[in-house]
């Protein structure tokens, strides 16, 4: 290779002469020698360890491919085999007590919550939100269910409100009824007895039955707190549960009552308040001037609760548990 480059650099080169004497031509020849050997060396070198660089490359990347994968499976098991061993540790009893408009919502998180912890048992009683709260007070209730914002009483007494989601409250009539929309002020002229039949309003001539829940009700409680109306309706039935207001109402031309908006069905048609319809969407966008807290209150902070308690709130907060809270048509809080 050297005699090759030797011949290829100085063929037609000239002599370079100082004082008479050529001084280059040899010493250039070797030093171009030299030094092209050199670079051929570190060429050939160079080429040699990208060689050796490519193909120690995919050798490395199937190493490590397979060792992240398997860190991977491992960190996987090990984040189920936790899961499954705290499902298995998670044990005992949780009592719930309280709201009738919360039983479809109460009843939901039961089933979904047991499911997850097969060895975990929630019962629910549904006696009315004030009830509720004197159980979890008394402490034969580990939470109670209230279907309207803690009274500053039951704050004191040691409840405390953790909302969960956010009710409509739908007012309801008969399916016959033509009237369809109500004001505000039209809805409290009805309950508190100024307004008696329905031609007052556009619709027949028929008297307005008036439906409400008991005194201590949750439902009650919110609605007449969000109408400022509260000791002073007139109520023609006063019933003891949901369910008895939506079959009194569907069974009765001219009743009206309330209803949380999760139980409303085509037995009955619910009004729509100053032009807005009974909506998750409607409430959410703070459009419809009816809707309330679901409360499911303990008796001190939920940090300081038994851990089966601490499980079910920490359910609640999560996706698997907002998706249980807006499967029952109820709107999810942060």
């Amino acid at each position: 290779m050297r005699k090759t480059f030797e011949i290829k650099l100085f063929s037609g080169t000239e002599e370079l002469f100082v004082g008479g004497k050529s001084i280059m031509k040899k010493t250039l020849k070797k030093s171009m020698t030299v030094t092209m050997a050199a670079a051929m060396m570190m060429s050939l070198a160079a080429c040699g360890n990208t060689q050796q660089d490519t193909a120690a490359t995919p050798a490395s990347s199937e190493a490590a491919a397979p060792a992240s994968s398997a860190a991977d499976t491992q960190a996987a098991s090990t984040e189920q085999a936790s899961s499954e061993a705290a499902s298995a540790d998670l044990s005992g009893t949780i009592a719930l007590a309280g709201s009738t408009s919360m039983e479809k919502l109460a009843n939901a998180v039961a089933e979904s919550f047991m499911e997850k912890y097969s060895n975990v048992t929630v019962t629910a009683e549904f006696t009315g939100s004030s009830a509720g709260i004197e159980s979890l007070l008394a402490g034969s209730a580990d939470i109670g269910d209230a279907s309207r914002a803690l009274k500053d009483s039951e704050k004191e007494a040691g409840a405390v409100e953790n909302i969960v989601a956010i009710d409509g409250i739908a007012v309801v009539t008969d399916t016959d009824n033509a009237v369809a929309d109500l004001t505000k002020d039209q809805l409290i002229s009805i309950y508190t007895g100024q307004t008696t039949n329905w031609s007052e309003l556009g619709g027949a001539d028929e008297a307005i039955v008036v439906v409400g829940r008991e005194a201590g009700s949750g439902t009650r409680g919110a609605f007449e707190e969000l109408l400022d109306i509260a000791d002073q309706c007139t109520y023609a039935n006063e019933l003891d549960s949901t369910g008895a207001v939506m079959a009194k109402v569907a069974s009765t031309p001219g009743a009206i009552g309330y209803v949380s908006l999760d139980v409303v069905d085509d037995t009955v048609k619910a009004f729509s308040l100053e032009g807005v319809e009974a909506t998750a969407d409607n409430i959410k966008a703070g459009n419809y001037f009816l809707s309330r807290p679901f409360v499911m209150a303990t008796k001190g902070e939920i940090s300081e609760q038994n851990e089966l308690v601490q499980a079910l709130f920490d359910y609640l907060s999560s996706d698997e548990g907002k998706s249980v809270i807006a499967g029952v048509g109820l709107i999810t809080v942060d």
